[in-house]
């Protein structure tokens, strides 16, 4: 898929609506997708979770503590469209 995230917005709780470069944007619920345990723990404090940035480098959504998340994971979650299966046979050719 390999879709950059180009603007994120906190809304409520742990939803964040997030656009991507072609053109797709929609709503995450992202307490439902994070285990706050870990590089995560800080974001249950919803001020800490409100620090969410874009990183255009990156091509998705990070917070200062370098936590950060994959793009594909969350295009596959706005637009409804799977992730593509990796064929290892592929990726040896």
């Amino acid at each position: 898929m390999l879709k950059d995230i180009v603007e994120a917005r906190v809304l409520e709780g742990y939803q964040v609506l997030l656009r991507f470069e072609d053109g797709v944007e929609g709503v995450v619920d992202l307490g439902k997708l994070i285990r706050f345990e870990g590089v995560f723990a800080p974001m249950r404090d919803r001020g800490e979770f409100a620090r969410l940035t874009v990183n255009a480098e990156l091509g998705t959504i990070c917070w200062p503590n370098g936590a950060d998340l994959d793009p594909d994971v969350l295009y596959a979650q706005v637009s409804g469209k799977p992730i593509p299966a990796f064929d290892r046979r592929q990726a040896r050719a």
